[in-house]
């Protein structure tokens, strides 16, 4: 007889072999679709989105924290890739975060790819750390470690002033034991005559007396020459701002133009303090310093602390990414400061003659905490006009003067001191 499947028995082989099947494109498609990278994907979030997004608080774009829990992935990568076309498609999800964001855009990032997009997800996905626990222990252990230094250091200089004792006591016994042995021998010890002390034989010599008096006054003119002649000079000075603000970091390491924050150098007579605004351009974006800012002394805890100073200050609201209109004025510390019968003015020596800040300042760019660089004095002023040429190049203002001075002169390139820079009336009113 011939043996028949039962139709059961054909339907259960078809589902197994479907399920292995499956199975098996699964894993193949697994194989062929890379695994996403958080390290890669925090390199591209620092790249593409820190400007306007952070992990765990909102900024100009709301907190990304676990956003590839909240989110189908193919709907992220629409969203990031073009959110305006997935906004007018009138996606419901789309359409509400631009209600509650707008008006600003996100922008648009057709250049990332799926495993570009995959890899910030996985980084948006990790679990946020938590900072280490001090270790109490350790710090006590160092801290007797540095009180036991100390009570051995003690312990050795009350040791030395022991001996030190005990040798004159020594001395004063065995001075006391010789007397004795020479009195017992008949030995008679000489008394040394009592000589006329050296002050009183100084004060007798009239000669050394008036020539000494005249040494003194002319040391005593000099320092005090030399003594008013520092009142005013500030060289050095280095005060405490109420708000931290590193030259370094932002003149050095990010290479903004000093100008910039000091606009007003260009065409005025004063620099300028540059205004809080100024400040809240690039920080209304950055609300934290990068781990790599840290150094051995600052801390990435302080500079953020920093920035906390001057949202308070301009009554910035980080969560609401709003102006609360409540601020406080900054009472910065002047660090720079002329006579008032000086004039200096910025706009000449910065448009005109072309002069860096450094050649006054100081290298700024490496300076975390700012300092007078120069001692900013008259004979200052008066060698700088001395040693510095006039800037001639594209300047058709000086060129009829600087010819007929030239000839003068007899020379080819004119100082500023040669073109008038030594008259009283161009620094003093």
């Amino acid at each position: 007889m011939k043996k028949m499947i039962r139709p059961n028995s054909m339907t259960r082989i078809l589902g197994i072999g479907l399920a292995l099947l499956l199975s098996f494109s699964s894993s193949l498609f697994a194989q062929d679709q890379p695994e996403a990278d958080p390290a890669a994907g925090k390199t591209l979030f620092n790249t593409y989105c820190a400007a306007c997004h952070h992990l765990d608080r909102r900024m100009t774009g709301p907190a990304l924290r676990g956003v590839g829990d909240k989110f189908e992935r193919e709907w992220l990568h629409a969203w990031i890739k073009n959110s305006q076309a997935l906004i007018k498609s009138g996606d419901e999800e789309a359409v509400r975060i631009w209600e509650e964001y707008k008006p600003a855009v996100m922008t648009p990032f057709p250049q990332l790819s799926e495993q570009d997009l995959d890899d910030i997800i996985a980084y948006t996905m990790e679990v946020e750390e938590e900072p280490a626990a001090t270790d109490v222990a350790a710090t006590g252990a160092a801290g007797s470690g540095g009180s036991s230094s100390g009570i051995n250091g003690d312990i050795v200089l009350g040791a030395l002033i022991l001996v030190f004792g005990v040798l004159v006591v020594m001395l004063f016994l065995v001075n006391k034991t010789l007397r004795k042995i020479a009195e017992a021998n008949g030995v008679e010890v000489k008394t040394p005559e009592k000589t006329k002390p050296l002050w009183r034989a100084f004060v007798q010599n009239q000669f050394l007396v008036i020539v000494t008096v005249i040494l003194l006054l002319l040391g005593s003119a000099y320092y005090a020459f030399g003594y008013m002649m520092q009142i005013g000079v500030d060289q050095g000075y280095e005060p405490v701002q109420p708000i931290h603000f590193s030259h370094k970091i932002h003149a050095g390491d990010n290479g903004i133009d000093c100008k910039y924050c000091h606009s007003s150098a260009r065409t005025s007579q004063t620099s300028g303090i540059p205004s809080l605004n100024v400040c809240m351009n690039c920080h209304q974006s950055i609300p934290e310093v990068s781990e790599s800012t840290a150094t051995a002394e600052y801390s990435k805890e302080f500079y953020d602390g920093e920035i906390a100073k001057l949202y308070k200050a301009v009554g910035w609201d980080v969560s609401t990414q709003s102006y609360t209109g409540e601020s406080q004025p900054v009472k910065w510390v002047r660090i720079h400061d002329l006579p008032d019968f000086v004039y200096f003015n910025h706009s000449q020596h910065v448009s005109v003659a072309g002069i860096a800040c450094q050649v006054c300042h100081g290298e700024v760019q490496e300076m975390e905490i700012l300092h007078q660089h120069a001692p900013l004095t008259m004979g200052w002023c008066i060698q700088c006009h001395q040693d510095t040429n006039v800037k001639m190049e594209g300047n058709e203002y000086y060129t009829k003067i600087h010819e007929e001075l030239a000839k003068k002169y007899g020379v080819d390139q004119l100082t500023a001191a040669q073109m008038g820079g030594m008259e009283c009336a161009k620094c003093h009113y």
